[in-house]
């Protein structure tokens, strides 16, 4: 079912190869708990489908924690390169923000490699904008 999300291009970004059967089993497993071990951070994953439901083509997170004043998101999102440039990113990420808002998430993050144009425009249509904060080789956006 999620095949088409092992195309090797999704990693030019962000590096590493696409994960084995048995580690997306794990990974899947682990998220789907929805928060981490000592209940700090909430884990939202959503699949991104086309409108007629019929066929998986990326998906959308969240990492939710409290930072004090309140609610932080760290945000993300991958699309099937198959499916890129059509606008399914920014309107999935659109409606995963509308939700988290309506949770009470008050503030977002993401963070974008300085090569990957197109995640920068999901980030602006978002209403994001870049910071000069780096993690890992990645630009921060809020």
């Amino acid at each position: 079912m999620f095949a088409v999300l092992a195309d090797p291009s999704l990693y030019d970004f962000t590096g590493g190869e696409a994960p084995s059967l048995e580690r997306l089993n794990g990974r899947y497993a682990a998220q789907a708990v929805g928060r981490s071990a000592d209940g700090s951070q909430w884990w939202l994953n959503w699949v991104v489908t086309q409108r007629d439901g019929a066929q998986p083509i990326g998906f959308v997170q969240a990492t939710v924690e409290n930072d004090g004043p309140g609610l932080v998101a760290d945000i993300a999102w991958v699309i099937s390169p198959i499916w890129q440039g059509l606008g399914f990113a920014s309107e999935a990420a659109r409606a995963m923000l509308e939700w988290l808002r309506s949770q009470g998430v008050n503030h977002f993050t993401a963070h974008i490699h300085p090569a990957n144009h197109a995640s920068m425009r999901v980030a602006r249509n978002q209403g994001m904008h870049v910071t000069s904060s780096k993690k890992d080789g990645e630009n921060r956006w809020e």
